[in-house]
Order: structure tokens, then C-alpha cells, then sequence
């Protein structure tokens, strides 16, 4: 075990492998300003949501998404790095939104976010900030920030932002005071980290931009679209989840795939439905495997090598023919959005 200022790094040997883990140290909360005994509960209850195991994603392992990989790191990174440069009208962003169909890397993105830039993550969603108790909403919003302060560098992810800050005022029947009152709290907690120099970066992902509250995205400096793969990244998706030889277990999975064509074949597809269509198609020569399996384990006799087919482009191809797209047809509805609101 090695221990740092930081983090907590245990090295585990394993089958003479060894593994790599790696907790960071967070600051007691008895240190935390302003601790009266309700806050203090507050306080332990969004300090849940810190990632205290690192996620283990990294850059190079999201394909594309260059300039949302750029603004993350001229916001959250080169800031802590360089801080000689980021003064003035220089001062780092404040706030980022990642927009785009679902499956198309955003929160994969806030992981490596979590991963590489060695601040304390908040992964906040609407559970960890909506409370049924009178006041505790805007309360647990404050909290949030001030612990972010209290722990910087740090960085708030805002999951599914639509469910938290949807517009005010737009809901069937008349909205709640208290969703009125907390989303009223985030706005004034935004703009004081716009304010302030603490190192307290905001990352919001949303499925619906559309749905957001206009004040919410004035205080997200930076809006991204993140699309559908283009054809690059859908041939490097597919190499990947299904290169020439894998072995795992012992048993081999060999493929014989054109990847260029079938790249051009996946258009429209998103990240998550190429790694669908992948996992099918590497299922397909085990399927053909499982009676002969089953026979063998009712004779209770040893089990046989496993030798597993090809998997083919043809294979791809016949997966492909029962596996639609998710997003393809909300992809005109971000593109409009993104003409009216994009700011990279």
C-alpha cells in the first residue's frame, strides 16, 4: 500500500497479475466551515456521491470527441497545471455541457474526466439533490457547492441535467416552489463560481437541451454536441470489440471482418449500439456451442475443448438486419438545436 497526500494506491497480486487500485483521500468533514448538525448530515449525504474509486477510463480510450476532450482539459486540467496563465479575461471555465442522442460517450466522458484529472468527482444526479422534506432541495444544492470549494480542486457532474433543470414554469398544472426554489439555488451557486476563483469546475450532460432552462445555459459557458461516431471512429468501435483473435477464459474468438465496409453499414448507429451489435455477433458461434455443452454436463463426463467459428462480416451483417439504431431520428432535432445554441 502507498500512500500519498492524495490518494491511497494498493497493489494486488493476483494469479501473479497484478492490479492496480487507487482511492483518494478526501478531507474530513469535521473541518468543513459552518457545520451546524443538520448541515452536517447534508453534508454526508452528498459526499456519497464523490468518486472515491477511480473509474478507470482514460483519453485515449473515447474515440473522437476531440473538442469536448479540449474545452475538459482548458477547463479542468491545464488550469491546475499552469494556473500562472489562466487569469483575467484568461480565468477558466466555469461550466460545460455535453449534449447529444443517448450512447454516444457523454458520461463515459465525465469518467475519464474523473480518471485523468486528479480532482475530487461529484456524480450528481436529481436523487442526490431532490428531497421530499420542505427546504432540504435548495440546502443540499449549497451544501454541494460549498463542499466542492471545500475539497478543490474538484468537479460537479450534473447527470440527466433535463430532470433538474428543466424550464420553470413549463410543467403541466404549475411547477412546485420547492423544484422552483432549488433550481433558483443551482443558478445562484453557478453564478458564484463564475464570481470566484476557486478551482470548481461544472460538467452537465443532457439527452433534452432543448428542455433546459434558458438561465442554466447562459451559465454553461461551453456547449458541445456529441454526436453519432463518424465512419473513423465506428471502424475503430468495431476493431476494438471485435478485433482478429481475443482469448479470454481459454477460449479463442477468431473474426474474419471487411471492418471498413461494415463501418459504412453501422451509419447512424451510436457508440452503445455498435458495442450491442458487436457483443450479438461475437454470440452468435457460442449459441451453436451450448447443446453440445448441456450434453456433457448431464453425463457428468469431462468437459471438451471449446472451439469456437469464425465470426464473419456476413454475421455482422445478419445481426445488423435485427438491430436498429436508437437515436438515428431525434439526430435533425440536436442538429437545429446546436445551430441556435452552440458555443465551442
Amino acid at each position: 500500500v502507498i500512500v500519498s497526500d492524495h490518494m491511497v494506491i494498493t497493489l494486488e497480486n493476483q494469479n501473479d497479475t497484478e492490479k492496480i487500485k487507487i482511492e483518494r483521500l478526501l478531507k474530513p468533514l469535521s473541518g468543513f466551515s459552518g457545520m451546524s448538525g443538520e448541515m452536517k448530515e447534508l453534508a454526508s449525504v452528498i459526499s456519497r456521491d464523490i468518486y472515491l474509486h477511480c473509474p478507470n477510463v482514460r483519453w485515449e480510450d473515447i474515440v473522437g470527441l476531440e473538442d469536448a476532450k479540449r474545452l475538459v482539459k482548458e477547463a479542468v486540467v491545464y488550469p491546475i497545471k499552469y494556473p500562472q496563465l489562466f487569469t483575467g479575461i484568461l480565468s477558466p471555465w466555469k461550466g460545460l455541457l455535453l449534449y447529444g442522442p443517448p450512447g454516444t460517450g457523454k458520461t463515459l466522458l465525465a469518467k475519464a474526466v474523473a480518471t485523468e484529472c486528479k480532482t475530487t468527482f461529484f456524480n450528481i444526479s436529481a436523487s442526490s439533490i431532490v428531497s421530499k422534506w420542505r427546504g432540504d432541495s435548495e440546502k443540499l444544492v449549497r451544501v454541494l457547492f460549498e463542499l466542492a470549494r471545500y475539497h478543490a480542486p474538484s468537479t460537479i457532474f450534473l447527470d440527466e441535467l433535463e430532470s433538474v433543470m428543466g424550464q420553470r414554469g413549463s410543467s403541466m398544472g404549475g411547477e412546485h416552489e420547492g423544484s422552483r426554489r432549488m433550481k433558483t439555488e443551482l443558478l445562484v451557486q453557478m453564478d458564484g463560481l463564475a464570481r470566484s476563483d476557486d478551482l470548481v469546475f461544472v460538467l452537465a450532460a443532457s439527452n433534452m437541451p432543448w428542455e433546459l432552462d434558458h438561465a442554466m445555459l447562459r451559465r454553461l459557458e461551453k456547449r458541445i454536441l456529441v454526436s453519432l461516431p463518424q465512419s473513423q471512429a465506428r471502424q475503430a468501435m468495431i476493431s476494438h470489440w471485435l478485433p482478429p483473435l481475443t482469448s479470454t477464459g481459454g477460449v479463442e474468438l477468431r473474426t474474419d471482418l471487411d471492418y471498413e465496409t461494415l463501418a459504412e453499414d453501422v451509419e447512424g448507429y451510436s457508440g452503445s449500439d455498435i458495442r450491442l451489435v458487436c457483443k450479438e455477433a461475437a454470440m452468435r458461434p457460442v449459441r451453436k456451442i451450448f447443446d453440445a455443452l448441456e450434453l456433457h454436463q448431464d453425463e457428468d463426463t469431462d468437459m471438451p475443448a471449446i472451439h469456437l467459428e469464425t465470426v464473419t462480416t456476413t454475421d455482422f451483417l445478419e445481426v445488423l438486419a435485427h438491430t436498429k439504431p436508437s437515436a438515428r431520428s431525434l439526430i435533425d432535432r440536436y442538429t437545429a438545436w446546436e445551430s441556435e445554441y452552440k458555443s465551442v
